[in-house]
């Protein structure tokens, strides 16, 4: 074998250590697996330590003697900064190893990088996630692959510790595409939620009726069943889900995508704006269903 591993349960290296990432190394600690990470701000480790995690000092360590890499960082330049260099990722992998990103990030820019890991001898995986910190605990989480056939099913059956939907979607890129698009119906639905809900209270329903009545109805889904009560008077989250700012880079990725391939994309960019009213109200750190309170203000419910 290429990389230190075990027959069943390979080496894993984990870059990117917050709310979500740290959760999936749980699951991965859980199922057996040693696990090397590493993460910018190193304090956020402890608690993984504690766990079992090996902590490193650079993503190179971390991909050095894994299998499989994955990792899950903020943005495109993130991915970028922890993938090149002499303590990157791609400087780190060795043999048959198989890189897996978890980021949610430009299409082009991760097939870009794929391209690097393949002159390096390895294999990169787009695998982004569709679910949040509540889907994952509860072990529905759907994971997309995009990448070479082989490369996922050498790593299937990690991703399948993670969460239980594991799809390959076609080559490099594609699994971003369909994430954004994914993420692009969930920003929308949202906003939509908050504008009827807006709306029902206006014309003198309670707000708390409104939102049980939504999620009653044939409009609930999973999304607004678990984002849906944040809106009402103390459920809003200390630690946004998705804040404003990380929603709002997903839009632009699709609107960005969106004219590339000339496809229209006009409730993106209403629901943009009123992304863009939400950090003009100073409320960017909040879950991004905080959108209500814009329509609250235009309104005129707003106290």
């Amino acid at each position: 074998m290429g990389v230190s591993e075990t027959a069943e349960r390979p080496v894993v290296g984990f870059v990117g250590l917050g709310s979500m990432g740290s959760k999936v190394v749980e699951r991965l600690l859980d199922a057996g697996h040693e696990v090397r990470g590493w993460n910018r701000t190193p304090g956020k480790a402890k608690a993984l330590v504690d766990r079992g995690m090996v902590a490193v000092e650079t993503p190179r360590e971390a991909a050095s003697g894994s299998r499989f890499v994955l990792s899950m960082v903020t943005d495109t330049k993130a991915v970028e900064q922890v993938a090149d260099g002499p303590d990157g990722i791609i400087a780190g992998l060795e043999g048959d190893a198989v890189w897996a990103d978890m980021s949610t990030i430009a299409p082009a820019a991760s097939v870009a990088v794929a391209e690097r890991v393949a002159d390096a001898g390895a294999a990169m995986l787009d695998t982004p996630v569709s679910g949040s910190v509540a889907t994952l605990e509860a072990g529905e989480l759907a994971i997309m692959a995009g990448g070479e056939a082989a490369a996922f099913e050498a790593i299937e059956p990690t991703l399948l510790t993670i969460g239980p939907k594991v799809r390959r979607v076609g080559d490099n890129g594609k699994a971003l595409q369909m994430k954004v698009a994914i993420n692009l119906a969930l920003v929308v639905q949202v906003v939509g939620f908050c504008e009827g809900v807006a709306l029902a209270e206006r014309g003198g329903v309670d707000r708390e009726t409104a939102v049980e009545a939504m999620l009653s109805s044939v409009v609930s889904s999973p999304v607004l069943n678990y984002r849906g009560p944040f809106i009402l008077d103390g459920k809003m989250p200390e630690v946004a889900w998705a804040d404003v700012d990380l929603q709002q880079k997903d839009l632009l990725l699709a609107l960005d995508l969106g004219r590339t391939l000339g496809v229209a994309l006009p409730t993106a960019a209403v629901c943009n704006e009123l992304l863009n009213a939400c950090r003009g109200m100073g409320i960017g750190d909040r879950d991004f269903v905080t959108v209500y309170e814009v329509y609250r203000s235009l309104a005129g419910l707003a106290s």
